[in-house]
């Protein structure tokens, strides 16, 4: 942890804002046809079962995974969820533009809860790339026109999305901390599994909840069979791996700052669904939010 980054693990880091990106595009395309915590709870079926041939041997007695039970079902809970799980909910609930600006906060989370709770001392680098990593995600929100934030207002979804940001913050945190059993340390399929285990039980709770409380509704078809094995394979198995290899290679600090590309991504995602050519402020965000990680991640 905490080494320099290199170009490979900015790489590993681009990953998972370029398929949550995705995520979320798909996540508003389904919202008729699927409930939130269902959708979540489906999500991590379809994952737990790809993953099974790689790290089946994790359920199995004597292996670590009961022993650190604790470990592994906060982090399952935190990581799978609730932090998906909140997502999906404030996306039917909230504005688009509302929900990502809200989770551009996330560099604050993983700064102010490592200082807070793990010790970690927050350099003017980390709050002067915070600044003009956030100033690039608030350039594309706003499309190039600062007046257009004044006009945002909050409701309550965006208090869904402020959960799953500090619970993503958490959960990050957790990934640098000591604890994991001997056999599953180091095995990243192995370490997803554990995870599963337990966010299977709390996703699948929230789920049943979601049933017994509302008026729930799935409607089958190709649309969500297609969404269902993306969110499975890439939201889900690899940018999960991508993410925690590159949190232990560099630390939350600084890989907080890469989540602020998901948004820029979700953009130009957009741009291109809607047929129009790529403004100038996509160029100066861009610049804005990698100048904020290579500011945040030098050496004094």
């Amino acid at each position: 942890m905490n080494q320099r980054l290199t170009l490979a693990t900015a790489a590993l880091l681009v990953v998972p804002p370029l398929l949550w990106a995705g995520n979320a595009v798909v996540g508003r395309m389904v919202t008729g046809l699927v409930p939130p915590m269902t959708l979540n709870f489906l999500r991590w079926v379809g994952a737990f079962i790809l993953l099974l041939p790689l790290a089946a041997w994790v359920l199995k007695p004597g292996n670590g995974l009961w022993s650190h039970w604790r470990r592994y079902a906060l982090l399952g809970l935190l990581g799978v969820g609730a932090y998906n799980g909140l997502q999906y909910l404030a996306l039917k609930t909230s504005t688009p533009i509302n929900v990502t600006l809200v989770a551009a906060s996330t560099p604050v989370f993983m700064l102010g809860m490592g200082a807070l709770f793990f010790g970690q001392t927050i350099t003017r680098r980390q709050v002067l790339g915070a600044a003009l990593s956030m100033a690039g995600v608030l350039l594309v929100l706003c499309r190039g026109q600062w007046g257009l934030l004044m006009q945002v207002r909050l409701v309550p979804g965006d208090l869904y999305v402020l959960l799953a940001t500090a619970s993503w913050a958490w959960y990050s945190w957790l990934l640098t901390r000591p604890g994991d059993a001997p056999a599953i340390r180091g095995n990243w399929a192995a370490f997803l599994m554990a995870q599963m285990a337990f966010g299977l039980l709390w996703s699948g709770a929230f789920a049943g909840a979601e049933w017994a409380l509302t008026d729930a509704h799935i409607t089958w078809g190709w649309p969500l069979a297609a969404t269902l094995l993306y969110v499975a394979v890439g939201p889900a198995i690899l940018a999960y791996r991508c993410w925690g290899l590159g949190v232990q290679r560099v630390g939350p600090n600084i890989a907080g700052f890469f989540s602020n590309l998901t948004p820029l991504f979700a953009a130009l995602m957009s741009t291109v669904l809607l047929g129009e050519a790529p403004r100038l402020y996509h160029g100066i965000a861009f610049a804005l939010i990698v100048g904020g990680i290579v500011v945040s991640s030098r050496r004094g």
